[in-house]
């Protein structure tokens, strides 16, 4: 008696190549799309605000971090140069422009919008490069602060900090700063990176009215890398209406309807990007823009900026 199979029927191990056969085209369909199509697509993520004391004209702010722009990346120092045609009215960027030692790079991306008003913050990749990790160490709940960065390359911080100041932009790492754009005044306030210890909050407590001409009728924004809760909470008792801030990235490899696996601070992970109200402030988490090169991809989480348009309160 024969033992060929009739014609049509499918014996289980076939079955099983075939399923095997499609998870693997879609893991590998996944993998391109997170590493090279994701990457790519850049997002404008768009709010309005009535935090404008009445009659005020509008003011358009464009919130960038987490650049991390590594050689090679001419896509995404493209994508940033193309911004000033938005015509914001003031830049906060909220730190890791490098992504290794590219100096060159990012003052060449970001030249463009040195030419209007600024505030900047740096965050840990703004000082030492990164190093092979484990990828797994990401989905902690947050990872370790305070490592030993003796084996990471430094990065020339200084030397970007007085490019941006040369032209005119406020550092803002446990400092304070006033700016008037179009008619109207900001405080500015800011704390260094808490992920790596440096926000001063006991030394340098966040505080507005840094100029003469301000203080209560003035825009009150706080900015920093990485929103944990001591920073925000600072910011909330010093009166802020509005902080900015990145380091999380979005969560970068996202869960579709389900959101970020970790935030890599101890901020909520439903709270890893976007706007939200915070006590009585709004705070906006930039997902940002790039990622460390060991870990180069991105899923359902577009890279981002932030227009935020401000108007009078109502």
């Amino acid at each position: 008696m024969s033992s060929a199979s009739s014609p049509g029927v499918r014996l289980p191990g076939t079955r099983l190549l075939a399923a095997s056969a499609a998870v693997a085209a879609a893991g590998a369909a996944g993998l391109a799309w997170s590493a090279y199509v994701e990457p790519r697509t850049f997002r404008i993520r768009r709010h309005t605000l009535g935090i404008l004391p009445a009659g005020s004209a509008p003011v358009t702010i464009l919130h960038l971090s987490d650049l991390h722009l590594a050689k090679g990346q001419e896509f995404r120092s493209d994508f940033v140069r193309s911004l000033a045609d938005l015509r914001p009215d003031l830049v906060v960027n909220t730190g890791d422009n490098f992504g290794g030692d590219t100096l060159p790079e990012v003052l060449h991306a970001l030249d463009p919008l040195l030419d209007v008003p600024g505030a900047f913050v740096f965050g840990s990749n703004d000082y030492w490069g990164p190093t092979r990790k484990n990828p797994a160490r990401y989905l902690r709940k947050h990872t370790t602060r305070n490592e030993d960065k003796s084996k990471h390359p430094t990065l020339p911080a200084a030397e970007l900090a007085e490019e941006f100041q040369a032209r005119g932009w406020k550092r803002l790492d446990n400092a304070q700063a006033a700016v008037e754009v179009n008619g109207v005044p900001f405080d500015l306030s800011g704390l260094g990176d808490a992920h790596m210890d440096a926000d001063r909050i006991d030394e340098t407590r966040p505080s507005f009215g840094a100029g003469p001409h301000h203080g209560d009728g003035a825009v009150r924004i706080g900015v920093t890398h990485a929103p944990y809760s001591r920073t925000l909470e600072a910011f909330a008792a010093a009166g802020a209406q509005l902080v900015l801030a990145g380091h999380t990235h979005g969560g970068q490899i996202r869960v579709p309807f389900w959101g970020a696996p970790v935030t890599n601070c101890d901020l909520d992970r439903t709270r890893a990007r976007g706007l939200f109200p915070y006590r009585r402030m709004q705070v906006n988490v930039s997902a940002g823009l790039g990622y460390s090169p060991y870990s180069p991809v991105r899923f359902a989480c577009l890279p981002e900026v932030s227009l935020l348009r401000l108007v009078p309160q109502r």
